[in-house]
């Protein structure tokens, strides 16, 4: 009877202790979303820049799909139009291409009679617009490939320095299991920011190498333009008379 007493003394001076830790420590997650939601306030930007991202690669990644040409095709057809003084025909077959190298080529057929630098000029122009509008809100990801680990980060210290606030308040009564689970809450924070700019800084790398192949092609295709107007007119063929004997 004795020690059965002296048990349940024993267990009502150690209640207060696993109270304390329960009450630092909080509920268990117990889904995905919940661990997530531990991580506080700092998970809601990130979570809105991880959803920026996603969006801004397949919007672009589909504007570099729709760019894409043949660039050697549209210059052999261009050429076949303009060698057969067919200038209406070859503003045609931009028109129904309507991608960035077709509304380049388009540009320059559309001065065709003015001097050569002009032409030259027009078309350098079209090109950097075009580059322009293929290279648009990548500098987006770029951006939430930086800002998306820093506040990460800023949400881990944020976090430690609740933790360290709340040991603090009772006095360093705690024990280790508590103190961990305030450490990986506000470490949370690190892992969600790293995982969003990783993939951030991918998904613009990705893109930047379609856009310079692209913009090669673009480059290539505006060069060819403009050696086929600097070459030379084909010498007329010589017209034979029948002449009666």
């Amino acid at each position: 009877m004795t020690l059965l007493l002296l048990q349940a003394l024993q267990d009502s001076v150690t209640l207060p202790a696993d109270t304390l830790g329960a009450a630092v420590t909080g509920p268990q997650p117990t889904s995905f979303f919940e661990t997530l939601v531990l991580g506080g306030w700092v998970m809601v930007p990130i979570a809105i820049l991880s959803v920026l991202a996603i969006y801004l690669f397949v919007e672009r990644l589909l504007t570099v799909q729709r760019a894409k040409a043949n660039p050697s095709a549209v210059a052999d057809q261009v050429r076949d139009y303009v060698q057969a003084g067919d200038i209406r025909g070859a503003i045609s077959f931009c028109d129904s291409r309507d991608t960035p190298v077709t509304r380049i080529l388009k540009r320059g057929l559309e001065r065709l009679g003015r001097p050569i630098s002009e032409i030259q000029d027009a078309v350098n122009a079209a090109g950097k617009h075009e580059a322009f509008e293929l290279e648009k809100r990548t500098d987006l990801l770029a951006s939430i490939a930086g800002i998306a680990p820093l506040l990460g980060f800023l949400g881990t210290v944020t976090g430690m320095i609740e933790a360290f606030q709340e040991i603090q308040r009772l006095q360093g009564n705690v024990n280790p299991s508590v103190l961990a689970g305030g450490i990986w809450e506000a470490l949370l924070t690190t892992a969600a920011g790293l995982i969003v700019g990783i993939l951030a800084f991918f998904f613009y790398n990705f893109l930047l190498g379609r856009i310079n192949r692209l913009v090669n092609d673009m480059e290539r295709s505006a060069t060819d333009f403009i050696d086929l107007l600097q070459e030379p007119a084909p010498p007329p063929q010589p017209r034979y008379e029948e002449r009666a004997y």
